[in-house]
């Protein structure tokens, strides 16, 4: 009895602050016994505070979390994804604390699963009872299991220098062909600037401008199929490989890949200082659309769809890029690694302002007041055709998700070799896709 009386009086005193009592079970006791107590989750992210607004989006779930505070660690302070995850890797080979990692592309996101830094999310799910394919315009399913939640949503469009448009005579596409995008580059390369710029592919990096023609379809758009197995037979890739050789080498309308390199040229100097008249890129640039101090904006700017194959196609399928979201697989609080990220992925992006959002609950009339706000935060939105960059947003549509394999990487640094090899005049385009193919094969065959 006096066992009992004690106990009930531990009780008492541990929770008669909270409405639930004493009826909680043993997980509940110890999960609002951390409520009393802060707990410091040490986040990793290659966002900068200008692309991502950390201040004001930590603050707001700080405030509604005040159990939970937020270390942010950014990675590069120029967003650059590569120095970003050089430094995390060198940090969790120090053993640092890690609670939640941010990952930018599909392949680094499977890597990292594969080397085991990532904790499976399904418990967390299946206790809150959604499903991810549902809530999400992106799933991040990998074997079968959830790693990641996805951040923003971040089709592929053609940013257009309207002012060069308008010079040719031509108008802002509002659906068009790969065919029709060649011409439109080959009518704006005039006036000592070129139609086009392709920033990849890059030391096995921006590996999108290898699958143009792959990534308009709805399905079968990446490299290796659903089941793992090369599709690179797929003669939407030679037409990728064609479209990039005619451009740069009979139309002359795209700027030398060796230029890319050489000089080390980036889209947005190539866009912004109107070098270049068309730049196919992600809508992370809607942030930067209206212009900035570091890259002032002195025409008018449109945005097109993404082309499509044929004229019949449905249109709207491009590459979408997100944010994977993770939990640490060594982190001591993942609960609450998993409350953030959550949380992040749902209200935190209308909070943060900066992105189209993955999450569903998002509606297209809500679309209009969310780029009003992203333009906002330019010098001169009202150089932005608003109404382009909404229609092409509404009509964006993610192809159907492969999940990445483990060597993502080694495929894109193949590709990425026998491409040079082909845009240097070393082999033609059948020899370009039986050499892929063949050293790709040995890749698959060696992690089976």
């Amino acid at each position: 009895m006096k066992k009992k009386i004690w106990s009930l009086f531990i009780c008492t005193a541990l929770f008669s602050s909270l409405v639930t009592g004493c009826s909680g079970s043993e997980s509940k006791t110890s999960s609002d016994t951390k409520k009393d107590k802060k707990i410091t989750l040490k986040f990793y992210s290659y966002g900068t505070e200008a692309n991502y607004n950390w201040k004001k989006t930590i603050n707001a779930f700080e405030k509604k979390y005040p159990y939970i505070n937020i270390d942010l660690v950014v990675l590069s302070e120029k967003g650059d994804t590569q120095e970003a995850t050089k430094k995390l890797d060198l940090a969790a080979a120090s053993g640092e604390q890690m609670d939640v990692l941010m990952f930018s592309e599909s392949a680094s996101y499977a890597q990292h699963v594969s080397m085991g830094m990532a904790a499976p999310l399904d418990d967390f799910i299946k206790e809150e009872g959604y499903k991810v394919s549902e809530e999400y315009k992106v799933d991040p399913q990998i074997n079968g299991k959830y790693y990641a939640l996805p951040g923003k949503f971040n089709p592929w469009y053609v940013l257009l220098n309207k002012d060069h448009l308008d010079a040719a005579g031509l108008k802002v596409p509002k659906d068009w062909t790969w065919d029709e995008f060649m011409e439109y580059a080959k009518a704006l390369t005039r006036d000592g600037h070129y139609g086009t710029y392709f920033h990849g592919p890059q030391n096995g990096s921006w590996m999108e401008y290898m699958r143009l023609a792959l990534a308009s379809e709805s399905e079968n758009s990446g490299f290796l199929t659903e089941d793992g197995k090369s599709n690179l037979d797929n003669p939407l890739f030679k037409k990728s490989l064609e479209i990039r050789l005619k451009m740069e080498q009979d139309d002359q309308s795209a700027v030398p890949y060796v230029d890319i390199l050489s000089q080390k040229l980036h889209y947005r100097n190539q866009f912004f200082n109107q070098n270049a008249s068309m730049i196919l890129i992600g809508s992370w640039m809607n942030t930067e659309l209206g212009g900035s101090d570091q890259y002032p904006l002195n025409f008018n700017v449109a945005v097109a769809p993404f082309p499509k194959n044929r004229k019949t196609d449905k249109g709207g399928y491009a590459p979408v890029t997100t944010d994977y979201m993770t939990v640490a697989a060594n982190s001591k609080h993942k609960k609450e690694a998993y409350t953030f990220i959550r949380w992040y992925t749902t209200e935190g992006q209308i909070v943060q302002g900066k992105n189209i959002p993955s999450w569903n609950k998002v509606k297209d009339q809500d679309l209009k007041k969310i780029v009003d706000q992203i333009l906002s935060g330019t010098n001169n939105p009202e150089k932005v055709d608003k109404e382009s960059l909404v229609n092409v947003l509404t009509n964006a549509k993610s192809s159907k998700y492969i999940s990445p394999v483990p060597y993502q990487a080694e495929i894109y640094k193949v590709i990425n070799e026998e491409y040079e090899k082909l845009i240097f005049g070393e082999q033609n385009i059948d020899k370009t896709i039986e050499a892929s193919q063949a050293r790709i094969q040995e890749i698959i065959e060696n992690n089976h």
